[in-house]
Order: structure tokens, then sequence, then C-alpha cells
């Protein structure tokens, strides 16, 4: 019934052009309407017109409510999918397990060791020499050699005092009460390659803020003439009692 009134109310304008168009084809006027064979004519034209009108939009009305329905219906089974299927678990890493006295003592048990020299030559000799002169100067300073960093110095950030745990000086003064004071450092040939610039860098900055000198010896530059003009220089006197 609603489809009915639908088509006759579609039809409606259709029965006008149809009109016209049968006027238009025949060549007559208005007039030759008054004719009832014409205006039947006119008035079936319209009404095929407009029926047809009507199917041809109801069927493409019809494609398209299927064809959003349909995409509908496929995103949601696909999201249903994706919710029903079990996702795949990455398997936590293993926490590494700390390694206590006791494993240290098994793996230190099957391992070999052998002496490492302190010094190299040329270290030991600058060591030797650095010694006997800091000495003179005054009995109760001290030279140590491959001192950590991270015995001499101190930092409320623990990301800046691991920077400098594990780093070494080569030569450090100490004085009568075994307070770091000024650290000596050996450039051998070899010592300016890779990034030892950089980390020379880092340990001169970590020493200045704490207040402790840092010095230089140069292989094939420093005379033992300027190794003890510059400990002359570093070294308190001692007291006078």
């Amino acid at each position: 019934m609603h489809y009915r009134q639908r088509s006759v109310l579609s039809a409606a304008p259709w029965l006008i052009i149809g009109a016209a168009v049968v006027g238009a084809s025949s060549g007559v006027t208005v007039a030759d309407f008054e004719k009832p064979e014409l205006l039947i004519a006119a008035l079936l034209v319209g009404l095929i017109i407009g029926m047809s009108v009507e199917q041809f939009l109801t069927r493409t009305s019809r494609q398209a409510w299927r064809e959003r329905n349909r995409s509908r219906s496929e995103e949601r089974r696909w999201n249903e999918r994706i919710i029903q299927e079990p996702r795949l678990q990455t398997p936590a890493a293993e926490p590494l397990r700390p390694v206590d006295a006791t494993d240290q003592l098994r793996i230190v048990m099957r391992s070999n060791f052998t002496i490492q020299p302190l010094l190299n030559k040329s270290e030991a000799r600058v060591f030797r020499e650095l010694d006997s002169v800091v000495i003179g100067c005054n009995s109760t300073w001290q030279v140590m050699a491959q001192v950590s960093l991270g015995e001499i110095l101190r930092s409320a950030d623990p990301d800046a005092y691991s920077c400098i745990n594990s780093k070494r000086v080569d030569l450090l003064l100490v004085d009568g009460n075994c307070q770091p004071r000024h650290v000596i450092e050996y450039q051998g040939g070899a010592h300016h390659q890779g990034t030892a610039a950089a980390r020379d860098a880092v340990k001169k900055e970590a020493l200045r803020r704490a207040g402790i000198g840092y010095y230089e010896v140069v292989a094939g530059q420093t005379t033992p003439s300027e190794l003890r003009r510059l400990v002359e220089k570093l070294v308190d006197n001692p007291r006078v009692t």
C-alpha cells in the first residue's frame, strides 16, 4: 500500500512531463489535449516513466543500504575476532641472579690469575723520580700510583659518581694527613688514542670540582728539572716545630 502511494506520488510530476513529451513528438499544441486519446497517451507515458524512475531509485537506495550494512557487519566481525583471539604473551626476561660471595668464590676457584705490573716501565721511572722529589721537599707527603677516583671522590649524585667510580689516575700526591692534593697524569706516546682525551676531560673536571689539582707529564717533553720545579711548587713546606 505504501509502495503504491509512493509510486503514484512520484509519477504525478512525470505525468506532466509525459504529456509534454507526447506533445513535442507529435507536433501538437495544448489545445490538442482536448482530444481524449492524446490526453490518455500522455498520462500513460508519464505514469510509466514515473514508475520506472521510482523503481530505479528504490533499487539504488536498497543497494546502498545493503553495502553499508555489509561493511558494518564485516567491521563488527573483525573486531570480535580481534577481541576473541588470545594475545601473544611476550616472555618476561629473567632477572639476573645476584652473584653473592659464595658464587664469586666458586668462580675464582675455577680460574687462574697472574701478576700484572702496577706501572709500565715509563710510568715506573716517572714514579721513582716524583717520589724522590716529593719526599725531599716534605717527608710527610706520599706518592701513590693507579688510584681509583671512587676512593678519593664523593658525590651525592649517583649518576655522577658512577661516571668516575671506575676511573683511575696515574699518580696521586697526598699530604701528611692522607688528604688527596694533586694528580699527575703521565701522557705516553699512545695515551691520546681512541677516547683517552674524553676520559681525561671527565677526570679533570671531577677533580677540579673537588679542589684537587690536575697536571700532566708528557713523555719526551717534560724534563727532570721541570718535574722538580713542579713538585716544589705543589708540595707544602714542612712545618717547623
